[in-house]
């Protein structure tokens, strides 16, 4: 038999995608990015340690991403990005949409593809939509989600319909407030509220992206109340893998 020769230099294998993730203990049920059985192959998570939700969400939109009180505030990002390539990881992503305003950041530190937010998916879904339809977008808190985060993605925001979890409790217990328990009817039917007041109030909608990797295990009652393409974060992952993950097609010639 002919020698095959392996090559090592980390500890565990079998993976392509690292994700960076947001610390809390709350739970993460099949759909959200935290669940590795949310996907059908192996991925690496990586705790970023001190970087709960409101300060990803909240703290970071407040300070200027060219200052170097950023730049020290997301050093645990970057450090978890090496970490992960340094695993042998392909591609990182993260757990939090708002992590598009330290893109290039993460770009810097590492030599393998990073694509840091589920907002990188709104001008792929956008150039699908004709008769100028647009792309609704539900993100865990409206008021942060700024002009900037969504130049750091691509994004015009008088090109997309935005609605936030603003005001939902059970959604704040968890994503903000870290509980350990949480309600799946109850988060299901704010979750479906929300979506369906959006495309209420904006008929244009075409298609919908979840931009909180929360929000994805939800996504079926979603689309079953709005009848509308449903997009996650799992779709970014999803697609990343496959393109770092390729096998050999099958089939009749």
């Amino acid at each position: 038999m002919e020698s095959t020769l392996l090559r090592g230099g980390h500890n565990v294998y079998g993976h392509r995608i690292g994700i960076l993730m947001i610390e809390g203990r709350f739970p993460r049920p099949p759909g959200a990015i935290g669940n590795a059985s949310s996907f059908s192959f192996p991925v690496m998570h990586h705790v970023v340690k001190g970087c709960s939700g409101s300060h990803t969400v909240r703290d970071l939109a407040a300070l200027d991403p060219q200052g170097t009180e950023f730049r020290q505030a997301i050093q645990p990002w970057v450090d978890g990005a090496r970490h992960l390539e340094d695993q042998g990881c392909w591609a990182i992503t993260t757990s939090c949409g708002f992590a598009a305003l330290f893109q290039h950041h993460l770009l810097e530190a590492v030599g393998v593809p990073v694509f840091a937010s589920s907002l990188m998916l709104v001008p792929f879904i956008a150039a699908t939509l004709g008769n100028g339809r647009r792309v609704g977008v539900i993100t865990a808190d409206a008021t942060s989600l700024s002009a900037r985060h969504l130049r750091a993605a691509g994004i015009d925001r008088a090109t997309i319909h935005l609605a936030g979890m603003d005001g939902c409790t059970e959604f704040a217990a968890t994503a903000w407030n870290d509980r350990t328990t949480l309600d799946i009817a109850r988060i299901t039917n704010e979750v479906v509220a929300v979506a369906k007041r959006l495309v209420q109030e904006a008929p244009d909608t075409g298609a919908l992206l979840l931009e909180c990797s929360l929000l994805p295990p939800y996504a079926a009652a979603i689309q079953a109340a709005i009848r509308l393409p449903v997009f996650d974060f799992t779709h970014l992952v999803t697609l990343v893998h496959s393109a770092c993950a390729r096998t050999p097609f099958s089939g009749l010639l």
